[in-house]
């Protein structure tokens, strides 16, 4: 047992609980990444075969470091590897073999966040509803929360409570009917179709429960409704199923995590064993016991108090300014003191706050300092323009018929396809229900668009064969194609024309030489590359919606981030600003239920226990809103936060 000396009591009996259902309470800054995988470790070393780990966690980044982890443990010695994956990856998995038995075609394509704005566009415009009674994003809302709720488009008309939701139900019908004919899929229906698969084919339940004899499951209390239920029924038959998570940390409500799942889990598997980890190697004592202090005050919640051996003179400062533009002030000069005068990098410095629109002041600040500053999760890497462009190259090249992708290409960069070409085109491809391809072709014969448009479409569509060919014969080769692709249409010229700054055309050709990179990395590692699989491996990359964080928070610069971005990640020093009614806790929260101001006390637990060493929390007295200064009423969650004699000192002291 020497190779678990380095775990304390509770992370051993948490690895050495190999059977049943085991629930593992972790604390923030407690090792749950180190339990996690040391206990597949220990489940191989004792002869669980690796293919027969399934080890689910939320995004592809924390896949592929708990695979390297559990390599490490077991000196580098996999003949065969646990399955690794998110949610959404299984899926996929799970639907490549089974899909048909649906109706949808194996190679369906999945629809990234662009796509689904686009199609949805249309959708709106084919219903004749207006962007000003209901916006491509709100509609996707919408039809992603029936979707998690498990609710059928046939189904959500009836679901409806307001007029924007009837609108929102024509839509999602017609939404279904789009993506489904032309063998599509979005994100939540790859876990909708699964759980579909599951109850009308036990077949292929069966067949998918047979495959593992052990199922992990991280951040448990970020699943929704359908990814529990795929759970339990991936476990029925053996029920050895080890789910770590923190309720104290469940921040997601708002986009479908349902916290009960880990709160009720004993009730769904009333034999099951809870470990508690409540030792924390990250925080201070003193911001331990402000942390602790604050979410006692949730109902709803598992007991556990973190503790710590890391002692500390420095408390946690409570600080009012007169108004937001006094806050921004007084925090910047603090960093830029601590950055010349004692000589703290400028990575060891976080701002969180609420809501995106805080910044502002502060990257003037920044700015107005000489101080660098990095927004974090501004812009992910799969939503820069040069990387949708060729991504929806590549995505005509897998299927022809994908019109969404083909649209936002085929006069890009610049052939002679005007839009009004396009628009002519597509009209009476939908008037015919044909495709535009063999639209195209008529409406030249018959005179509709010009000839010279009609042959830069053909020329187009020829080069489009060409490349298609080459990726299908020579797959190993993907990424010398996609460079040649890029050459032969002249995308860099392109680069060079859209962007007259010579910094910004080095940064976009960076991208795409990045994206090649990618693609070469893809066919190294994948046994069978195809360009279908990479380009299912990019839309589960881009689901995690956020650039590296890990890299953004290496870099020597300032982070300024929303609390929601700051899950994960630690700093020495941090400063929560705007701690006020309304912003946290938001102002959609403060006359809603308690289930909501829970989970924006939790929201505040969580950005307490990112501090390691320093905490400030801040407010403002009054902020301007619409012109007018206004009162602000200080967050009851600073009241929460505090004991007697801090509250007292809070009351008197203003911040200078």
């Amino acid at each position: 047992m020497k190779h678990l000396n380095d775990l304390n009591p509770a992370q051993r009996e948490a690895v050495l609980t190999l059977s049943g259902p085991l629930l593992v309470l972790a604390g923030a800054g407690t090792g749950k990444t180190r339990v996690i995988t040391q206990r597949m470790a220990e489940l191989i070393r004792r002869g669980t075969p690796p293919e027969r780990i399934l080890s689910v966690t939320f995004t592809n980044k924390a896949s592929r470091e708990m695979l390297e982890r559990t390599r490490e443990l077991l000196g580098g010695r996999l003949r065969s590897r646990p399955w690794i994956s998110t949610f959404h990856a299984l899926c996929v998995n799970i639907l490549r073999s089974d899909i048909e038995r649906l109706g949808y075609p194996s190679r369906f394509t999945i629809l990234d966040r662009g796509d689904q704005e686009s199609i949805a566009r249309t959708v709106l415009r084919d219903i004749r509803v207006t962007e000003k009674s209901l916006r491509p994003g709100d509609l996707l809302s919408m039809i992603s929360r029936w979707k998690s709720a498990g609710a059928a488009a046939s189904a959500a008309a009836d679901a409806a409570v307001d007029d924007a939701e009837f609108l929102g139900a024509m839509g999602y019908r017609r939404y279904q009917e789009k993506i489904r004919a032309a063998g599509m899929v979005d994100f939540d229906d790859l876990l909708g179709l699964t759980e579909r698969l599951f109850n009308e084919h036990p077949a292929a339940l069966a067949k998918h429960q047979q495959r593992f004899d052990q199922v992990q499951i991280d951040e448990y209390q970020d699943t929704n409704g359908v990814q529990f239920r795929l759970v339990s029924a991936l476990v029925a038959e053996h029920r050895n199923l080890c789910v770590v998570g923190d309720d104290d940390q469940a921040i997601y409500g708002w986009r479908g995590a349902e916290v009960s799942h880990i709160l009720r889990f004993a009730e769904h598997f009333p034999d099951a064993k809870v470990v508690r980890l409540e030792e924390n190697y990250r925080c201070t004592d003193r911001i331990l016991e402000v942390a602790n202090r604050l979410v006692r005050h949730n109902r709803s919640r598992h007991v556990k108090e973190l503790r710590t051996s890391r002692r500390s003179a420095a408390g946690v400062r409570f600080l009012e300014y007169p108004d937001e533009q006094a806050e921004a002030e007084s925090v910047v000069r603090e960093i830029r003191f601590l950055n010349k005068q004692k000589q703290v990098p400028l990575r060891d410095l976080a701002v969180l706050f609420r809501t995106n629109e805080q910044p502002r002041l502060f990257e003037a600040e920044l700015r107005r300092a000489g101080l660098p500053y990095v927004l974090m999760g501004s812009q992910s890497f799969f939503d820069r323009r040069e990387i949708r462009d060729l991504l929806a190259y590549l995505k005509v090249l897998a299927r022809p018929e994908d019109e969404a992708s083909l649209l936002r290409i085929i006069n890009t960069p610049a052939r002679g396809i005007s839009n009004a070409t396009v628009e002519k085109v597509l009209t009476r491809a939908v008037g015919q229900g044909a495709s535009f391809w063999q639209t195209a072709i008529e409406a030249v014969d018959g005179g509709l668009i010009p000839v010279k448009a009609g042959e830069a479409i053909e020329r187009f569509r020829t080069l489009l064969d060409g490349f298609r060919a080459r990726f299908s014969s020579e797959p190993a080769r993907m990424d010398v194609h996609l460079q040649s692709l890029i050459e032969t249409i002249g995308y860099e010229a392109e680069i060079e024309r859209q962007y007259k700054d010579p910094q910004q055309q080095m940064v976009r050709a960076a991208t795409i030489d990045e994206l090649v990179q990618a693609v070469g990395d893809y066919v190294q590692r994948a046994a069978q590359p195809t360009l279908e699989d990479f380009l299912a491996d990019v839309a589960l990359d881009g689901r995690d919606d956020e650039p590296d964080k890990d890299k953004q928070a290496a870099e020597d610069a300032v982070k300024l981030m929303t609390v929601h971005s700051a899950k994960g990640l630690e700093f020495p020093r941090v400063y929560m600003v705007g701690m006020e009614e309304g912003l946290l806790p938001h102002k959609r929260s403060v006359d809603a239920t308690d289930a909501e101001i829970e989970e924006e006390r939790r929201l505040a637990y969580v950005g307490v226990t990112r501090a390691r060493d320093h905490l400030t929390l801040t407010r403002a007295a009054a902020r301007r809103k619409w012109g007018k200064r206004r009162v602000s009423q200080p967050s009851r969650f600073l009241f929460e936060m505090q004991d007697e004699e801090e509250h007292a000192l809070a009351e008197t002291a203003s911040a200078t």
